[in-house]
């Protein structure tokens, strides 16, 4: 037994059938109204080819072949012989329009509504989880997986009315001639098993080709995020030869199911071909035989001629099955992935008097390393505190944990009643204008707006742009500076009227004169507000009203700046050594402004 007629084989053909029958149950059922107009028209198509094969019969018995037995027919009869061949030829360009039109609708409407479900899907999931897929990824199934999975829809409705077709057609040649009609139906299922074995056999490189195609779009738009490190550090050759490598796993794929598919298009095109001549041959011994005429002949033949073309549409629909099928794969895979729990909903409102509270809080990326260990930490309501702790000691974390974008593997964390707004050290802006950037479409009144670029510091930049707060500002805000973007960042939370504000290291690319100028704001306009600051400069912690030492996942020390200093020669180690950093920075500064004078 060859490999083909395994076990293993009939039960992969049957699971990829199951398959596919319900991916276009689906699939219609999203848009069954213009699904079953494409449908119709499909019909239509269907019923005037054959009535068309028979009008073909009609005008060659009674007007061409008469031409020749006793001269040129009546002008009534050639009228009404090509009258009706004009007629039918219409009404099946027609179901043609009908069909093409709403299959083309069905489709596009139908992906529309997988694409708003897979991102409805993904924003419905947690920080956490879109953290844990390259976004180029999420991306393509947003994309070439979506548009893939419907990629059947389109030739459906022509395939399921050649069905139609073949059924009335089988039973018209039968009636009009036993033999040569069991000759020509006989044919159906050859040029019906030839679309199904190529079905099978091009399906797993469909596969395989979905996938390498998903790797590809996500590697791509990873190498497009970081274009500028590439440059910088002239990784293009290591860049260039990662994509080459994948792009040759999918040309690779593709070239098999080209292959396979160059095969059956060579025998889809012989096989009528030599149906045909088989046709004519029999056909030429019914009529000399007296049992035909001429006309019925030619209409056989004319007949077997259309099917070619429905016949190839099956094998084309076959063809996109497997495509779609791992399209949808993909698509599933996000869709059929349960929820997980939003990190906000752990968050607690705190008791009276509190403004942000963290019971024993323990947070690990990886097990067995936690971040943060059995942290505690109370802030009074309308207390500014400064988080000051080494690099990578946890201090973003704990903010994320606060805002709600993470949730604790233990313990509990609660802040008062209100709006929580967090600004990241590193902004992102979106690509529109500036306003749109603060606002983010949600209906903050534009005096609103104008106050928090005022606190922010960025009305006098914003002011000075050619279009204001509308001048687009380009794709992640290139177009501005990374101070701007900050500040942007910034004007962006303050906009909200957050009751609770969570700022990490905000004013890092922000020169002394302009970051000073900003924390003097800040003062005034968090006075009533719960705000915890991540802090590395002295002049932030100096604008704090209390300061919490974070080390070794915990809040060692929690009160004045000059008694942790005093108690914990750890937290001056690290104030003195940002002290350092900064004079060092604005020294260099100092010193680049005089070589270029």
């Amino acid at each position: 037994m060859n490999r083909a007629e395994s076990p293993t084989g009939a039960r992969e053909r049957s699971s990829t059938l199951r398959r596919g029958l319900t991916l276009i149950r689906h699939h219609i059922g999203l848009h069954p109204v213009e699904f079953a107009v494409a449908v119709s028209g499909a019909a239509v198509f269907a019923v005037c080819t054959i009535a068309s094969s028979w009008a073909i019969r009609r005008l060659v018995d009674r007007v061409i072949v008469p031409a020749f037995e006793i001269g040129r027919p009546s002008a009534a009869t050639l009228i009404g012989g090509v009258g009706v061949v004009i007629v039918i030829g219409l009404v099946r360009a027609a179901g043609v329009i009908l069909r093409r039109s709403f299959a083309g609708r069905a489709q596009y409407h139908c992906e529309q509504t997988i694409i708003g479900r897979l991102t409805d899907k993904m924003q419905a999931q947690p920080f956490e989880w879109t953290q844990r897929r390259p976004s180029g990824d999420l991306v393509a199934r947003l994309g070439v997986d979506a548009q893939a999975s419907v990629g059947v829809l389109a030739p459906l409705p022509f395939a399921l009315s050649t069905v139609l077709l073949i059924v009335i057609a089988g039973v018209w040649l039968i009636a009009t001639d036993v033999v040569l009609g069991l000759v020509a139906v006989a044919l159906f299922p050859l040029l019906t098993g030839l679309n199904i074995a190529y079905q099978h056999r091009v399906s797993r490189y469909y596969d395989e080709a979905q996938d390498h195609l998903g790797r590809l779009s996500a590697a791509v738009h990873e190498s497009f995020e970081g274009v500028m490190v590439v440059k910088a550090f002239g990784a293009e050759t290591r860049e260039a030869d990662r994509l080459a490598t994948i792009a040759a796993h999918l040309r690779r794929s593709r070239i098999h199911a080209v292959s396979i598919k160059a095969n059956y298009e060579t025998l889809i095109d012989v096989a009528p071909t030599v149906s045909n001549i088989l046709l004519v041959l029999v056909g030429a011994t019914r009529v000399r035989d007296g049992v035909m005429t001429v006309g019925e002949i030619t209409s056989f033949v004319y007949l077997f001629t259309l099917l070619v073309l429905p016949l190839r549409l099956v094998g084309y629909a076959l063809s996109e099955l497997p495509h779609s099928l791992a399209g949808w794969a993909r698509v599933r895979e996000i869709l059929d992935e349960p929820t997980e729990d939003d990190p906000a909903l752990s968050v607690v409102v705190a008791k009276p008097g509190i403004g942000v509270a963290l019971d024993h809080v323990t947070f690990a990326y990886e097990p067995g390393r936690p971040v943060l260990d059995g942290l505690l930490l109370h802030v009074a309501q309308g207390r500014t505190v400064a988080l000051v702790g080494a690099t990578g000691s946890g201090k973003s974390t704990l903010l994320s944990l606060i805002v709600g974008l993470r949730s604790a593997d233990a313990g509990g964390v609660a802040r008062e009643a209100g709006a929580c707004a967090l600004v990241f050290q590193e902004p992102f802006l979106l690509g529109g204008t500036i306003a749109d950037n603060v606002t983010l479409d949600e209906p903050i009144d534009a005096a609103t707006v104008t106050n928090a670029l005022v606190t922010a510091s960025a009305a006098e930049f914003v002011d000075q742009l050619p279009s204001g707060a509308d001048t687009i500002v380009g794709e992640r805000g290139i177009s501005v500076s990374g101070g701007q973007r900050q500040r942007i960042a910034l004007a962006r939370a303050l906009s909200r009227k957050p009751r609770v504000l969570l700022l990490d290291d905000t004013t890092s690319a922000l020169d002394p004169t302009t970051e000073a100028q900003i924390l003097t704001q800040l003062r005034t306009t968090l006075s009533d507000i719960t705000t915890v600051i991540v802090a590395s400069r002295p002049s932030t912690i100096a604008l704090a009203d209390e300061v919490a030492y974070l080390a070794e996942g915990r809040i060692v020390a929690h009160g004045s700046h000059d008694d942790i200093a005093a108690a914990h020669p750890g937290y001056r180690a690290l104030v003195d050594a940002y002290e350092d950093d900064r004079a060092e920075s604005q020294g260099a500064s100092v010193a680049v402004s005089e070589v270029a004078s």
